[in-house]
């Protein structure tokens, strides 16, 4: 299909306002290819690897998941104090993730950030995502909505943004609509959520690549259609969080195939048909995680989720990241 055909069918099923090219950005890992925790002075060869070959435009921005990584339990990482300075020195803007699938985690996130986010570092804070598709694992969305107020409240004054990020589903089929609109079953309204980011990949659809950009490019239009048919057109600034392809050394999934031609393919047409269409996006992820071990998919199997990166872990890139010219 040519990328202009692919263009045309996105602008008949996307209900959104053609504007600007969107903005690339990337999901960061918060870890070396050695397990151990990314210092500023690595985060900051992180940065100027993407703004070397990353595909940026002028502005420069990446996502994280967590204040404090810990995974493992011996060797925690502070995220939010080694990124901060290096995109203040090398001039991006970061989406902060906060943990937020339990109130104690929250609580914890929350004590965490609020002595690292100085001003100094306050205008790096392009926004805060109070948990990461904490729907898709299960937490109600009233649950987690007095989440994002509180951070609201606690952090409102130096951060404009403050929303959650999810799996498209859950916006599409009304689990997400009480974050949406602030109403909760037996609780006072509270004003709804205007910062959302929604996670979409054709690969876990179980697509091949031959379809993997339309149902991507669907699949977000049913998620952002539902949001803008509560909230009203351009009440709620939306951009797409996660979405991506695994090269050479992934996992397949049910017809989607993991190779580097494929993530190619994906990377020059889903994602670029979406930033042609001006909505933001950011590519999981920025570099391939190597140190990850294995999880498992929703069918059971185990999952290497470490080749999912635009770059290899030693920051070369695996295929040019300029989108091509529509028309």
């Amino acid at each position: 299909m040519h990328l202009s055909t692919v263009l045309s069918l996105a602008l008949a099923i996307l209900p959104i306002a053609v504007r600007a090219r969107g903005s690339l950005g990337y999901a960061i890992g918060a870890r070396n290819p050695d397990k151990n925790c990314k210092s500023t002075t690595d985060y900051e060869a992180d940065f100027e690897a993407l703004i070397q070959k990353g595909g940026l435009g002028d502005i420069k921005r990446v996502r994280t998941y967590a204040v404090e990584d810990d995974i493992y339990q011996d060797n925690v990482c502070s995220v939010a104090s080694a990124i901060l300075p290096a995109a203040k020195a090398k001039g991006f803007q970061v989406i902060l993730g906060l943990s937020a699938d339990t109130e104690t985690k929250y609580l914890s996130e929350k004590q965490a950030l609020s002595s690292i986010l100085t001003s100094e570092y306050a205008p790096t804070v392009y926004a805060l995502t109070v948990g990461s598709e904490s729907l898709y694992r299960g937490v109600d969305a009233c649950e987690l909505l007095p989440r994002i107020v509180d951070a609201k409240t606690t952090f409102g004054n130096t951060v404009k943004r403050i929303g959650t990020v999810d799996s498209w589903n859950k916006f599409q089929d009304g689990t997400a609509d009480p974050i949406i609109t602030g109403i909760c079953p037996r609780k006072d309204p509270v004003p709804g959520t205007t910062f959302l980011l929604v996670n979409a990949f054709g690969y876990w659809q179980g697509q091949n690549i031959d379809n993997a950009t339309a149902t991507y490019l669907d699949d977000l239009q049913q998620a952002i259609g539902h949001i803008q048919d509560l909230a009203g057109l351009g009440t709620v600034e939306i951009m797409n969080g996660e979405t991506g392809w695994p090269s050479d050394g992934g996992t397949p999934y049910l017809s989607a195939q993991p190779s580097t031609v494929n993530e190619e393919i994906f990377f020059k047409t889903g994602v670029c048909t979406m930033l042609a269409l001006g909505v933001d996006v950011f590519y999981f992820e920025g570099f391939d995680e190597s140190w990850k071990p294995l999880s498992k998919s929703d069918t059971g199997v185990p999952n290497d989720e470490t080749h999912w990166g635009a770059f290899y872990d030693n920051r070369t890139p695996k295929f040019s990241l300029d989108c091509p010219t529509f028309g």
